[in-house]
């Protein structure tokens, strides 16, 4: 993605500066394009971050769950009359 983000810059400057234009017209033109993808850019990170929040979320929902699971066996074990030994005799 982030090659992606760079091919886009590199093209989109080198379009601007070869574009037949005046000084004054280029630069507030790279100005603004810098400022699209350095908008683009930041949602991009938005988007990631919000789903690394998610996945969070959930993972610690799952690792609550199984750790649940995990007392409810513990304590049914514990109350269990079941022994090895009287499996053995």
């Amino acid at each position: 993605m982030n090659k992606l983000l760079i091919g886009f810059a590199v093209g989109a400057l080198a379009g601007v500066l070869f574009a037949p234009g005046k000084g004054s017209k280029t630069r507030k033109s790279i100005a603004r394009r810098g400022r699209e993808l350095k908008d683009k850019f930041n949602d991009m990170v938005d988007s990631v971050s919000d789903k690394f929040e998610s996945f969070e979320e959930q993972a610690d929902e799952f690792a609550e769950k199984a750790k649940q699971k995990a007392r409810s066996f513990s304590g049914e074990a514990e109350n269990s009359s079941w022994t090895g030994e009287t499996a053995i005799k």
